[in-house]
């Protein structure tokens, strides 16, 4: 059994998230959104879509982007 890196939870059925060179373990998504997710520089929100990226900064949508300066961003539908 492996321990999830958010809660402590030692759980038979962990899983593991590769990500830029480290590895994650986690016992539920829940744990591994709220470690992962990046959080929008507006609104403050985790973003678990696709959100925006400008400049290395991250946003929900494209009007959180534009509400803090970002230009010439648009939401794709």
């Amino acid at each position: 059994m492996a321990t999830c890196e958010v809660c402590g939870n030692d759980y038979g059925m962990t899983f593991e998230v590769h990500a830029q060179g480290a590895v994650h373990v986690f016992d539920c998504f829940s744990c591994a959104i709220h470690r992962m997710a990046p959080i929008c520089e507006h609104c403050r929100v985790q973003i678990i879509g696709q959100g925006v990226e400008v400049d290395g900064h991250w946003f929900c949508g494209a009007h959180c982007a534009r509400a803090e300066g970002r230009a010439g961003i648009v939401d794709r539908v």
